[in-house]
Parts: structure tokens; sequence; C-alpha cells
């Protein structure tokens, strides 16, 4: 029978991986791969999170079963940041439960909508490519269109005709700041918008939040998120502790159902814990555990601010030195400036990435997507330089 399958094409950043590994030159620099970089170019464990697994180790008194919502000390702990600090359940119509990182929950998140009559997720493009793989996995259709407009804002008109083509009942997927892979996010009035049309077409949103805290701040990257979801009757919240705790490994995510009432509440989160039973029985404990103890501990907490603070200072300083480059070659770097997180896309072709990894040993995915935090006072210039022989 295994015959039968066809073989699936390398997935195209592995193999990116590969060749930055194989390659010899000591002054190459990876802006393919999704994680952040420190100045030295390493992904270093919070140290705020080393205490935390200090503190579980020592503590720790067994590793029996969490069930399928995981640690719920965790999902409360984290629900604050989320949702605010007034009022985090918003009058009890949220709850949550842990999932295998953020993939898991967004995974939870489609299937749950699916079960409830969803046929189809609106999409903005470019996306995180597990978006759309995780969506047709599940037999959905995408409806998708234009993020971005221009190099520096998104396309609202084409994110209106979509939700006016989608079925009453589908999924609405919003990256909740920081958007993987341009960088450019909706403002608050759109936010609002949005919502409006969510509601008026009857869809279901989903907002993955992913990368908190790297952006413009911890409460200033999901006030778009709040606004939205003050607005509309239900919607699921997709989040990932990769990033902004650094728990790439270990895979740490929650999953947030909104709902008009605690009793649709209570069935949806019956049909999310069926739905998790089957996929993963239970979410991995140990990186759940270790973000509940640093949201539970005063001092803890402060020390990941403190880290968080730096990392995105670290990547607004990236940011604004590459905008105060102003051109290199025949690409304009300003918009760059005016961007969030991690990521932003390039406008380049294949011959101009090709020639920086050949000439330049600098190496990025072939969609023209950066990841900024690859760059660092010793290699922005020499990037900046490269890009403009490559695209002279």
């Amino acid at each position: 029978m295994l015959e039968k399958l066809d073989t699936q094409s390398p997935d195209a950043l592995l193999a990116l991986i590969k060749l930055h590994r194989d390659d010899q030159r000591e002054d190459k620099i990876d802006l393919g791969v999704g994680v952040y970089r420190d100045e030295e170019g390493e992904t270093p464990v919070f140290r705020s999170i080393k205490a935390a697994e200090a503190i579980l180790h020592d503590k720790q008194d067994s590793k029996s079963y969490l069930g399928p919502e995981g640690d719920i000390g965790f999902v409360n702990a984290l629900m604050p940041y989320v949702f605010g600090n007034a009022d985090p359940t918003m009058g009890g119509r949220i709850a949550g439960m842990q999932t295998p990182g953020g993939t898991g929950a967004v995974r939870l998140a489609f299937a749950l909508a699916q079960a409830a009559g969803a046929k189809s997720v609106v999409l903005g493009e470019p996306s995180w490519p597990n978006h759309r793989q995780i969506a047709r996995d599940l037999g959905l259709e995408i409806i998708s269109f234009e993020h971005a407009a221009d190099a520096s804002t998104t396309d609202f008109e084409a994110l209106k005709t979509a939700i006016a083509d989608a079925g009453e009942g589908d999924v609405l997927l919003l990256h909740g700041s920081s958007h993987n892979p341009t960088g450019i996010d909706y403002s608050l009035a759109q936010w609002q918008e949005i919502a409006r049309l969510a509601q008026e077409k009857g869809l279901i949103p989903v907002l993955d939040i992913a990368y908190q805290g790297l952006g413009e701040g911890i409460e200033e990257d999901v006030a778009g998120a709040r606004a939205f979801l003050a607005e509309v009757p239900e919607a699921m919240v997709t989040y990932s502790c990769d990033k902004n705790f650094g728990m790439y490994r270990d895979r740490v995510g929650a999953f947030y159902v909104l709902a008009a009432d605690r009793d649709v509440l209570d069935k949806a989160m019956s049909n999310a814990n069926s739905l998790a039973r089957a996929n993963w029985s239970m979410p991995p404990d140990h990186g759940g555990a270790a973000v509940r103890i640093v949201l539970r501990d005063t001092e803890l907490t402060r020390r990941w601010k403190e880290e968080l603070a730096a990392m995105r200072g670290r990547l607004r300083w990236i940011r604004d030195t590459l905008g105060k480059a102003g051109t290199a070659g025949s690409v304009d770097l300003t918009p760059l400036a005016s961007h969030n997180g991690l990521f932003s896309m390039l406008p380049i072709g294949p011959e101009s990435i090709e020639a920086l990894r050949r000439d330049h040993a600098i190496y990025m995915a072939g969609s023209g997507r950066i990841n900024i935090a690859g760059l660092n006072e010793g290699n922005i210039d020499r990037f900046i330089a490269a890009l403009g022989d490559v695209t002279a």
C-alpha cells in the first residue's frame, strides 16, 4: 500500500538551513530561519525561563498526566497579557487550554470551526505557510487575498472583498501583530472595521498571536486584538510562546474561545477537548509549566519583561538602521522601519536571492522574506552593500 504514496517536495526552508550549515565561509549571514537571534547570532534560553526551570526541577513532584486541557495554571496566567487585566475572561465568556505550540492551537481552531460548519478559511497572503497547509490538510478551502497593498500598507479593500466572498460560518484568519512574513499590521481603526464586517457576515474569527512583545510592546501588540474581541460575539485565539519566551523546541501554545454566553462556551470547550484528545491526547507539560512559574512570580515576570524589551529594542535598531540606509541598488529599504517584528519582505527575485547566496554568503527564503534578527552591528552594512550589488 505504501508504494501508492506520492513523494512530497522537501521543505524549502529546511533545504536552506542545510545549505547555510554546509557553507564554510566565516562571514555568512542567515536571514532565513524564523527564530530570534541575539547580537552574537545565538538563540539563547531566557534567563527568566532558566530560573523557572530550576524551580520546576526542585519542586515538581510528579510527571503524571494533566489531561487534554494541559496546564490550566499556565493558560490562566497568560490570559491577562492577552485579554487585559481588568476582566481576562470577558465576563466568563472566555476559556482556554494548552496546546503543542501555536501550530497545535491553529490546528485546533480550524478543526473546531470545521466541526461547527466552516467550509473555507479567509487568508491574507503571503502568510505563515502552515496556515494554508493546516487548512488544506483538514479539507478546508482557501479564500485568499493580498495582505499588503504596497511595501508599507495593508490592502484593506482586498480584505473586504474576501470577506464578502466568504460563506456564513467560515473562518477569518488574522495575525495578531508583527505579521509574518510582511511585518505590516492593521491599524486600530482597521481592527474595529474588520470586527464589524466579520460580525455582519457571520464569520468565525481566528486571531493568531505569535509575536506578542516583539513589535511595539506587550500591551501595544494586542491592542488591536482586544478592540476586535470587544466587538464580536465569538472568536478563537491561538497563541505561541516560541518567540516571546524562547520556547521553540518545548512547543508551548494556548488556545482560547470567546463565546456569546457560558452555555455556548462550555459546549465549544467540550468539543475542543475531544478534538485535542484525538489529535495529541495531551500537550507536553514542561515548557508550559516554566512559563506559568515566570508569570506567577513577580521577580521572574520583571526579568522576562526586561529580556523581551531588550529583544524588541534590538529589532527596532535593525529596522531603523535599514530604513536610514534609504535604497540599496533598486530596493527601497525605508518601509522596513515602519514594520514590526522579525520579518519583512524584500521585493527581489530569485536571481538576486541566488546571487546573494552565491556571491555574498547571505541566505534568505526564496519568497524574499528576511528574518531581520540575523543582522547585527557587524554585518548589517555588508548586507546593505551586497543587496545593492545584486540589484544595481
